[in-house]
């Protein structure tokens, strides 16, 4: 029920009732509604800001989850960053030396991406940083399994050819020499036979009689086929590939035409002693990227290590060359 209100007039020195128009009533109720909205408003503000709502609670924690599955998937490409490191460093140090490839630079291997921000849209939420980092760090463990992808496949091509190669690069002695005895004179510095001073010897000298077949020392194709009366007098050279020729001089006879494909123990010839030549005998380069190497070192097809030794026994001693 309504409390009735009074005020005292001054004047007539009494209480007089008060009574509202419509107008007053219509004011102060909307007075009230106001102030209560207003209030009812900053309530509803403060709850939202201080307790949580069913559906906030969830999404809250559905953030956490997806968080910790981030930090969890962080971890792991941790670890999927160590093993493929390892694979990288093995590629580099065993793979590729094997087949005696370059090791990929370390700059292709880590390169970032160019141009426009990739991660743009991944920015402004919460855990934008948390985010972007993961997003980089897989775009970069892709790209890094991409170009070890590509580098295993080129292993893969030259473990094929491998067998080639081996089947290829020089790796026996050029004459039957199994007791070692034909080895007169080896590579580096000798005395010539014609004009009496020491000079550079850049293969290897073994003595034979005049008809002495000779073998190629692996297969190849003939590039040179020469009958001369001069220098190497009549002598051959095969490109075996990768980087690799022989030569085979003072030859009396030569079996083989240039352009022929042979294979490794092919009769290329016989000894002879013609061009420049004061015996008959055998002399045999070895040619690797264009300079002339000690063919010692290219006969492991067919010596055993006491083998090997007792050659470089007898190639180290300071004869005098045949040519």
């Amino acid at each position: 029920m309504a409390r009735t209100k009074y005020r005292f007039n001054t004047r007539t020195l009494s209480y007089e009732k008060i009574e509202l128009d419509w107008k007053q009533k219509l004011l102060r109720a909307s007075s009230f509604l106001v102030a209560a909205f207003f209030m009812g408003f900053l309530i509803y503000i403060l709850a939202a800001q201080l307790i949580d709502s069913p559906k906030e609670k969830l999404l809250r924690k559905e953030n956490n989850q997806l968080k910790s599955q981030y930090e969890l998937l962080n971890r792991r490409m941790e670890q999927a960053t160590a093993v493929l490191e390892d694979i990288q460093r093995r590629d580099d140090e065993i793979y590729r030396i094997i087949f005696e490839a370059e090791p990929i630079a370390k700059e292709i291997r880590e390169a970032g991406f160019g141009g426009v921000n990739r991660y743009k849209k991944l920015e402004g939420f919460r855990n934008s940083n948390l985010i972007m980092e993961s997003a980089k760090v897989l775009d970069q463990i892709t790209k890094q399994l991409y170009i070890q992808s590509k580098s295993f496949d080129e292993v893969l091509d030259m473990a094929v050819r491998k067998e080639e190669m081996l089947a290829s690069i020089p790796a026996i002695q050029p004459v039957a020499n199994k007791e070692l005895k034909r080895m007169a004179s080896g590579y580096g510095m000798r005395m010539h036979p014609i004009y009496k001073r020491r000079k550079m010897h850049t293969g290897m000298d073994f003595s034979a009689e005049q008809g002495t077949e000779i073998y190629a020392t692996g297969a190849g194709k003939v590039v040179h086929a020469q009958k001369s009366r001069r220098g190497y007098g009549n002598h051959v050279i095969i490109d075996h590939g990768y980087g690799y020729k022989t030569l085979y001089a003072h030859m009396s006879k030569i079996n083989v035409r240039r352009g022929e494909n042979i294979t490794r123990g092919t009769v290329i010839g016989l000894v002879g002693n013609t061009g420049l030549s004061v015996a008959p005998h055998l002399h045999y380069e070895v040619i690797k990227n264009g300079d002339k190497v000690n063919p010692i070192n290219f006969y492991f097809n067919d010596l055993t290590p006491e083998e090997y030794d007792r050659m470089i026994e007898f190639a180290s001693q300071p004869t005098q060359s045949f040519d």
